[in-house]
Order: C-alpha cells, then sequence, then structure tokens
C-alpha cells in the first residue's frame, strides 16, 4: 500500500487510456519506494493508502526502479502482466544490469526505456527492451527522424512524452508514435465560438440548480423525470455501493429523503457532466470527478460553507473548457451557475485557487508543490495527500457507473491454503 504517489496518464491513438506510469513521492526520482514491514503497517494503518489496482485500475502500471534495486531483486507480489519496468538507462554498458533485465524479462515482465540519450548516442537497439520513451521537445527532429524506423522495424512500442497540446499529439503521430504520455486531452482540441448545442439544454438547466442555494425539487424532478437516460443513470449513481450502501433508492425524491439536498445537487451537476462529455475522453470525465471530490473534501476540512457545494462544483466543472472545446469565461456566460463557482472557474478566488495549484500538483507529482500549498492551506501535508487518495478512490467507483471500461479494480482469486 501506497499514501504518497501520484499518475500520469499513457493514451492510444483513440485517447483511450492504456497505462499510467506511476511517481512515488518516497522514492528516488518517483521510482518504487522501499519499506520494511513495520513502515507499510504503519502507513496503512494511519493514511489513507492506495494499492496499485486502486490507482491504475485494470490498465498497466509503468514503474520506475533504481538499478540498484532491479540487481538486488523486483517485490515478489508485482504481476507481470500488469506492471512495466522502467529503466532510466541504457542497460547495455553495466553488466550486472544486463543480467538483472534478462531475469526480469524471464519473468515475463516487459521493459520500457526512458533514456534521454538513447538516440543520440545511436547505440544497438537493446533486444531486452520492448518500449522506448522518448521526449520530443529534448531530441532534435532530424534524431528523431533517423532512428525511430529502426525501433519501429525491431517491433518496438514507441511512447512521446510530455505531450500537453493537441499540436504535439498530432506531430508524434506523424513521427510514428503509438502511445502518448501528457495532459493534451485536458486541453480545448481547437476553440470554436459558438453556442451550448440545443440538445444540452436539458443538462444546463440541471447546472443551474446544482449552483443554486435554494433546492427547487419539483422543478428538478420534471427535468429528469422527462429524459429517461437521465433517470437512469441518476439511479445507477445513487445505488453505487460507493456511495448508498444500505437501500434501494428508486426515484428522486426517495433519494432526497434519504440523502438531503446537498448529495443531490452533487449529483445532478454529475448526471449533467456525464452527458456533456459523451464525445470525450474517458480520462477527462475521471480527472473532473477526482477533482470534484478532492475539492469537496477540502472545502469540508477547512469547513467552507457547503450549501451549494461551491468546492464539488467547481472541481467537477474545471475541465468544461476542454470537454466543449471552448474559453472557460465563454462557456460561463452561457450557464446558469453562480457567481461563487463562476469565480472559483475564472481563477478569481482566495479560497480555490490554491485547490488548483494541489490537486495539478498531484496530477503531475510535483512533490514540492503539494509541500508549499499544504502550508498556504494550513493543513499537514499528509492529511492532503490522504484527501487526494480519498478522491481517486471515489471517482473510481463512480466511473464504473459511467463506463466498464474504467476504472475497474480486478477481483483476484484467494489463493488456496
Amino acid at each position: 500500500m501506497f499514501a504518497f504517489i501520484a499518475r500520469q496518464p499513457i493514451l492510444d491513438k483513440e485517447k483511450d487510456v492504456y497505462a499510467y506510469e506511476l511517481m512515488f513521492r518516497d522514492g528516488q526520482e518517483g521510482s518504487y519506494p522501499e519499506h520494511d514491514e513495520k513502515k507499510s503497517a504503519y502507513i496503512a494503518q494511519h493514511f489513507h493508502a492506495l494499492g496499485l489496482d486502486d490507482i491504475s485500475g485494470d490498465k498497466k502500471s509503468f514503474i520506475s526502479f533504481t538499478p540498484e534495486k532491479l540487481i538486488t531483486g523486483l517485490p515478489s507480489d508485482l504481476d507481470p502482466d500488469r506492471i512495466v519496468i522502467e529503466l532510466n538507462r541504457d542497460p547495455s554498458g553495466d553488466a550486472g544490469l544486463m543480467d538483472a533485465c534478462k531475469h526480469i524479462k524471464n519473468l515475463g515482465f516487459q521493459l520500457a526505456l526512458d533514456d534521454p540519450q538513447f538516440l543520440n548516442r545511436q547505440a544497438a537497439l537493446v533486444p531486452l527492451v520492448d518500449i522506448v520513451k522518448v521526449d520530443l521537445h529534448a531530441i532534435r527532429l532530424e534524431v528523431l527522424e533517423s532512428q525511430l524506423p529502426r525501433l519501429a522495424d525491431a517491433s518496438v512500442d514507441l511512447i512521446a512524452e510530455h505531450i500537453n497540446t493537441y499540436d504535439d499529439f498530432a506531430n508524434s503521430q506523424s513521427l510514428g508514435f503509438q502511445f502518448f504520455q501528457g495532459y493534451f486531452f485536458s486541453q480545448p482540441e481547437a476553440r470554436l465560438q459558438r453556442d451550448l448545442p440545443a440538445n444540452k439544454l436539458t443538462l444546463i438547466d440541471l447546472m443551474g440548480e446544482s449552483s443554486n442555494e435554494l433546492f427547487n425539487f419539483e422543478r428538478i424532478n420534471e427535468i429528469i423525470e422527462r429524459d429517461a437516460a437521465l433517470s437512469y443513470l441518476l439511479l445507477r449513481f445513487i445505488n453505487n455501493p460507493l456511495i448508498n450502501k444500505r437501500y434501494k433508492i428508486s426515484s428522486l425524491r426517495h433519494a432526497l429523503n434519504y440523502m438531503g439536498e446537498v448529495e443531490i445537487k452533487k449529483f445532478i451537476a454529475l448526471l449533467s457532466l456525464a452527458t456533456l462529455s459523451d464525445e470525450k475522453p474517458l480520462e477527462l470525465t475521471h480527472m473532473s470527478l477526482v477533482r470534484a471530490k478532492f475539492f469537496d473534501l477540502l472545502s469540508q476540512r477547512r469547513a467552507f460553507r457547503s450549501n451549494p457545494p461551491v468546492g464539488f462544483l467547481i472541481g467537477l466543472f474545471s475541465l468544461l473548457d476542454a470537454l466543449l472545446d471552448q474559453d472557460i469565461a465563454d462557456i460561463l456566460h452561457q450557464l446558469p451557475l453562480s457567481d461563487e463557482v463562476n469565480q472559483g472557474l475564472l481563477g478569481q478566488s482566495a479560497e480555490f485557487n490554491p485547490y488548483f495549484i494541489a490537486v495539478r500538483a498531484f496530477e503531475s507529482g510535483l512533490w514540492l508543490n503539494v509541500i508549499k500549498v499544504a502550508k498556504q492551506l494550513e493543513i499537514d501535508q499528509k492529511e492532503l495527500h490522504g484527501l487526494y487518495n480519498q478522491a481517486i478512490v471515489w471517482g473510481n467507483g463512480v466511473r464504473q457507473t459511467l463506463s466498464s471500461n474504467f476504472p475497474k479494480k480486478l477481483v483476484r482469486p484467494e489463493k488456496s491454503a
């Protein structure tokens, strides 16, 4: 179990998640940390620790190990079908590391090489390597064009790193890359000046009601009842075991009596986002869910006013520009959200601006930023990690109500005695 961990998505050409690279705060340069049994037990007991399945679902995990750890041996509980071992240097000049890599390959693991100098050296391809990661911004274009065909001919998969714009995504595809690591998908694909589509007006009504201090039950019920798909999704959300472990909810009125208006406001906002994002990468929706819960937990921890659930709404709608391919200011002119939510989304809120710094730091594994913002928010950094870990688990559970694709924690068969 790990308390201090971040992940970055690796997407395929269809912008579906292929894997996650995991970064560990308490490991050397983000590598897999070494904990003795006593420390592992302490972490599991005192923090909201995550297992690899919690953070990666049923996707592969890319994990970096120091050369010393590879030589002394991998942890025995790692699954070669789920884990890709990442090297940060070409092993061909180190006999001990080469032997370790051969052993790792014999165990069934894939090896990924992330060495910025690998292509420049024009070294002979290491036959053991299955995947090569390349930073397009760190290597000259002529080197890429001359060396990448060699890797492709050897059936090596190519991952382009630091792909943070759609131009990067397009350029790396044209060079022959199959996979793409970075947050390009969380940017608007093409900024368009247009009205929100007429078939989304129902969702816009719901978004407005979710940010209202007054709760107009009859209006919300009328909006949802006239759309069978929304009614179905609402019941799936509310009957998710992560949200409601006791009773089977059969209607919005039943849900209101059981959960209360604040929780219902959150879920009608979720309904809106889920339907608005039906043409975008699933990972974008998942990021929105995690942000929503993290902002909600953090605002509760800071005793910020919770009705309406402003923190939840700001986190949930924080990627609307990417979902709708418009500037956020243009979108907000068309939405009936409260001034408080609008200010948060526009970066004009003294309360919520640090939340954005914190969540982006977690998303990218920028641990020094986590430390700084924890001090600014007057919260222990370990507690801040715990809140984010809770948000990941919650996001995973809610995500299952939208799609069976990701994330889905694996159920492993119990070992016989």
